[in-house]
């Protein structure tokens, strides 16, 4: 109890950083996701050939390495970032790749039928994807959404290889100091589980309320 006493306040200042990383990082990423899985549908060869690659290159490589190439490998090209924003770059990076497959499962998910009804009454392209289609589309994408926001708030943990003071990094540094290793990176696992419990349950609930309609 002593440890925890002691420990708490900074445990709860890395909670905060790596809370940070996760929404930050979850709310680029679905942005650029979003755009990635449009260009994955796109009639256009050019835009379906990069979406393609990027996915490839993002979700068949380590994000660990993706981290450390951004921090470590571009200043040597002139490009110099701080810990947190770079962490935030791989990470926004590297859920997008994944997010851009969810949001495509979800576009793919929903019935042709609906594109045709809209086409025979004459309604444009986008405005048939934003009325009909992504609404249906989001819905469907829900669970698998979901799961990466609490997979990548567990990614976060990567960002304290490049001196990100987060959770983690915390839990290292108090084991550190009073070689309890054990007691420090139990109590920084608690916390994930915690915030990764009460994302479970708002996703829950997201769920129940999106399918109310249907």
């Amino acid at each position: 109890m002593d440890l925890l006493a002691n420990a708490f306040p900074m445990l709860a200042k890395g909670l905060g950083v790596t809370v940070l990383l996760g929404v930050v990082s979850f709310a680029l990423g679905s942005a650029l996701g979003a755009l990635i899985a449009l260009a994955r549908i796109s009639s256009i060869r050019v835009l379906r050939a990069v979406a393609i690659g990027y996915v490839s290159v993002f979700r068949g490589t380590p994000l660990l390495i993706q981290i450390m190439v951004l921090y470590f490998g571009l200043p040597q090209l002139g490009v110099q970032l701080e810990p947190i924003p770079s962490a935030i770059l791989a990470l926004t990076l590297f859920s997008a790749a994944y997010l851009s497959e969810n949001f495509r499962g979800g576009i793919l998910g929903v019935d042709k039928g609906q594109w045709e009804a809209a086409s025979s009454i004459g309604m444009p392209y986008w405005r048939t994807f934003r009325r009909i289609v992504f609404p249906q589309a989001i819905r469907i994408a829900t669970p698998a959404v979901g799961s990466r926001f609490i997979a990548l708030m567990k990614d976060t943990s990567l960002a304290s290889v490049v001196t990100v003071v987060e959770l983690t990094r915390v839990a290292e540094s108090v084991g550190n100091a009073s070689f309890r290793y054990m007691e420090a990176f139990l109590l920084a696992g608690l916390m994930y589980w915690l915030i990764n419990t009460l994302l479970s349950l708002g996703q829950s609930v997201l769920e129940k309320r999106m399918g109310r309609a249907y």
